[in-house]
């Protein structure tokens, strides 16, 4: 039988010697963090190693950056802390289904309010009234004044839209259209109605700015999971927990500045707002603390490669996620298997004809065997993309312990190279043999995903 619970927040510290502390087969989650995460983070919890998560999910970027109390650009939630996950193995997530809420939203490309923060407008955001770090806000009214700081009523949010857009969705989430000034106004004055935020979310609400420089735009929708992994060996904010947007923190305010050295040791790359994590992909990722804390951030309703505008179309929903441990496995960033229809052209596994065809040639040439392989996918971050391609390539050698010059190659005749986010998050993917796939522990889920026995 399940257990179920919707309030089951447990210090991480507390846990192990909690030897009465019920594990959860599946876990309603529906609590958020203030935008910081890692080993003091307050972790729910604990899940049964397979268990599932159900989590509510709040948008990203805009709405906690027009947030001073939200510390980053990301209202995550509390991190799950996993039965078995010990510091040096890895946790598989299943993403079995992803569901919006969100009737409409709003994102565009950002400006700083240079008086509005210090240092970073993600990191330290200070009042121009009364001075206050981090102060509460209200929101009165619409427009990029109508965010206002508690204490002395000046408006406050740090940032403002350059270029900005409200976009609305049909009711099968397949097709988006910006709207225009009339319709912006509306999801503006109604934000409850349309963006639907989670009861708990405390971020204000992005479709307030009413935006509308880009109108009468249609396009389609591929809902994905922009924020998604286990928590960092060290506490950071959530937006800041890869390899690409964490050098925001080299010049960070002390209290919140590593080093290059330490962001590499620490980070999760959590932080991935790549397309690929639609429903029914699979995510390996590197365990940093015991109990890994596995955690949500928000969806986005659709992103083109690169994500060049620095944001896009974020919305509320509902995930659900199967959890499980892999024992002492050799991830050192985020593995991935996307969709069969995801892959590069070619890293997808021969159709049986093609199959055929390679068995002819082998036969011209008196090639006795011909390899069976399957397509596995890495994470790779950097300060730019050559930087992020170095990391992914890196990562996959050691995954595969197979040399970076053979990694290249595979890369080039049966794989490819993909642009995950600007300025340095890449996916590199690739076929590899069923041997190697089994010493690296992942031929089962390779196997599983593209249905190859």
């Amino acid at each position: 039988m399940n257990n179920y619970s919707t309030d089951v927040s447990t210090p991480l510290e507390s846990l192990p010697e909690q030897q009465s502390t019920k594990t959860f087969e599946t876990l309603f989650v529906n609590e958020f963090t203030d935008g910081l995460i890692g080993p003091e983070s307050e972790f729910l919890g604990p899940l049964r190693d397979g268990g599932t998560i159900i989590a509510t999910t709040a948008p990203g970027c805009w709405g906690p950056m027009l947030t001073p109390a939200i510390k980053g650009t990301q209202e995550v939630t509390k991190p799950v802390y996993i039965e078995g996950a010990e510091v040096g193995d890895a946790v598989i997530i299943e993403v079995q289904s992803i569901q919006m809420t969100s009737l409409a939203t709003a994102s565009g490309v950002e400006e700083r309010i240079v008086d509005r923060y210090i240092s970073d407008p993600f990191l330290k955001v200070k009042c121009p009234g009364c001075g206050k770090l981090h102060p509460q806000t209200y929101v009165e009214g619409i427009g990029p004044q109508s965010i206002r700081c508690a204490t002395c009523q000046t408006p406050t949010a740090p940032v403002k839209m350059a270029n900005g857009y409200t976009v609305a969705f049909d009711d099968q989430q397949e097709v988006a259209l910006t709207v225009g000034k009339e319709g912006t106004r509306k999801v503006a004055s109604e934000p409850e109605s349309y963006l639907r935020l989670p009861e708990n979310s405390i971020q204000n609400p992005v479709v307030r700015l009413a935006s509308s420089d880009v109108v009468g735009v249609a396009t389609r929708m591929r809902p994905f999971i922009a924020e998604l992994g286990t928590v960092p060996s060290k506490q950071i904010p959530a937006s800041n927990n890869a390899g690409d947007t964490g050098r925001a923190l080299f010049k960070a305010p002390l209290d919140m500045r590593l080093t290059e050295q330490e962001l590499r040791e620490h980070c999760t790359d959590g932080h991935l707002h790549t397309p690929h994590l639609r429903e029914g992909a699979v995510l390996i990722c590197p365990v940093r603390v015991k109990g890994a804390g596995v955690y949500i951030g928000d969806i986005h309703a659709l992103q083109g490669a690169g994500g060049v505008a620095g944001h896009a179309p974020s919305v509320s929903g509902i995930v659900q996620l199967k959890i499980s441990v892999l024992k002492k496995a050799d991830v050192s960033g985020p593995v991935l298997f996307p969709l069969l229809e995801d892959l590069p052209p070619l890293a997808k596994p021969l159709t049986r004809e093609e199959n055929r065809q390679a068995r002819e040639i082998s036969e011209d040439y008196q090639l006795k065997q011909i390899e069976e392989s399957f397509p596995v996918s890495v994470v790779g971050t950097g300060a730019s993309l050559n930087e992020a391609t170095a990391n992914a390539i890196a990562r996959m050698s050691i995954l595969t312990n197979m040399s970076i010059e053979e990694v290249k190659n595979r890369l080039t005749i049966c794989g490819g190279i993909e642009v995950g986010r600007m300025p340095g998050l890449i996916v590199a993917t690739a076929q590899f043999p069923k041997t190697v796939l089994k010493q690296a522990k992942v031929f089962k889920i390779a196997r599983k995903q593209y249905n190859r026995y």
